[in-house]
């Protein structure tokens, strides 16, 4: 099986497999009338119906193939998440590496970026900063264009950066489901290569998200507006556009969710994904948004456990004398603030995002994979191919005659 083949649209199947309500001959369909579970399994050696064993008794359904981290049958909340820690647990390496090394080359562009602006308007800087100095756009101008022409390539790099952990989680996962390994060049090279598409519908989901945010800002405007005037036209109307936007960016949100996973794993252009993503939401619109909603929701926490020790561990900055100058005062609450409570401080913050950053896009993709066991019977061509692989590397290991 190769890296693309299997996880493209299959058209319309059953949970596990082609289902035909009307089968030859106008038989009934492949599973035989009798008592089923809620859903039935697909024939074959690892799953049938159950039924009445030869003595009488209940024989239980075989559980499903379960080849990687995840049981290829409809999940529910406790499969899904568990699935993506044992992603992060076993592929820790082609995972957090793949993330870590983006982060660090991205803050390394910044860096050199930030300091070749800095070079290049050195001196209408100091000239800004002197004491007793007075703003010119002789020398403002070069200073915002340089640093806003910064502030834009960072804007770039992190949608990039984002997207490339995106499609490395979901090329990771590929690997995942059916067990085999995954090593880091393998990884970079798959999820470079679909880096475009999945930066593509990145583009679109922030749009979709600035919306409130935009409405947001309007509102703290409109607040001060409403102060100011003492008029409550604008606050009251942007505030009942806020109720109206916010909503409809979360269904959107939740509606295009699958489509960076789509990109990856069906090597899907943008639009391509974000259609397939629309299919596979439908009708499980809610289920999505609440098991995205809980992994957010433990993002927060941890992110949240790790922050208040800190912020608890804060260093008392230096008492403030009635003599001293504007900028002592400054320096002196910036020196409390550096040293080994810095490194802690930025090691446990780039450690937590790490971590978000892998652990959010792995709970979508093991959702799309979800939904597509549950819509086109995903389950029996991952099985099959789990079968192939387990069956090559028991001819690999046999001796030769």
């Amino acid at each position: 099986m190769s890296d693309a083949s299997g996880w493209g649209p299959q058209g319309p199947q059953g949970p596990h497999g082609p289902q035909d309500p009307q089968g030859p001959q106008g038989q009934p369909g492949p599973y035989p009338p009798g008592p089923y579970p809620s859903r039935p399994y697909p024939p074959g050696p690892y799953g049938g119906p159950p039924g009445w064993g030869w003595n009488g008794g209940w024989t239980p359904p075989p559980p499903p193939p379960k080849p990687g981290v995840i049981p290829l049958a409809p999940l529910g909340v406790d499969r899904v998440l568990g699935g993506t820690f044992a992603t992060m647990r076993r592929y820790a390496k082609p995972l957090f590496g793949t993330a870590a090394a983006a982060y660090g080359l991205v803050a390394v562009v910044m860096t050199a970026a930030a300091v070749i602006a800095y070079l290049g308007v050195r001196d209408h800087w100091s000239a800004l900063s002197e004491p007793g100095g007075t703003f010119s756009w002789d020398d403002g101008r070069p200073v915002l264009i340089a640093f806003g022409a910064v502030w834009l390539l960072t804007l770039l790099a992190t949608l990039a950066v984002n997207s490339f952990i995106q499609a490395a989680c979901a090329a990771t996962l590929h690997e995942a489901v059916l067990g085999r390994p995954a090593t880091f060049t393998a990884v970079w090279r798959r999820a470079w290569s679909r880096t475009p598409s999945v930066v593509g519908v990145t583009v679109l989901l922030a749009v979709i998200l600035l919306l409130p945010a935009a409405v947001c800002v309007l509102l703290f405007v409109s607040f001060f507006v409403t102060v100011l005037t003492q008029s409550a036209v604008p606050f009251g109307l942007i505030f009942l556009l806020l109720l109206v936007v916010t909503p409809l960016a979360a269904w959107l949100y939740v509606v295009f969710a699958f489509a960076p996973a789509a990109a990856s794993l069906e090597t899907a252009g943008p639009l391509q994904a974000l259609r397939r993503s629309v299919r596979l939401v439908r009708g499980a619109w809610w289920r999505t948004f609440g098991i995205s909603l809980l992994a957010g929701m433990i993002v927060g926490a941890v992110s949240l456990a790790v922050r208040l020790p800190l912020q608890f561990a804060t260093p008392t900055p230096p008492p403030v004398h009635a003599g001293d100058s504007t900028s002592t005062i400054m320096l002196d609450q910036l020196r409390s603030q550096f040293g080994l409570y810095a490194v802690f401080t930025l090691v446990a913050s780039f450690l937590t995002q790490l971590a978000a950053s892998v652990f959010l896009p792995l709970v979508t993709a093991v959702l799309y994979i979800d939904q597509r066991i549950r819509k086109e019977g995903l389950a029996h061509t991952l099985a099959q191919a789990a079968a192939e692989d387990q069956a090559e590397r028991d001819g690999a290991l046999s001796p030769a005659p």
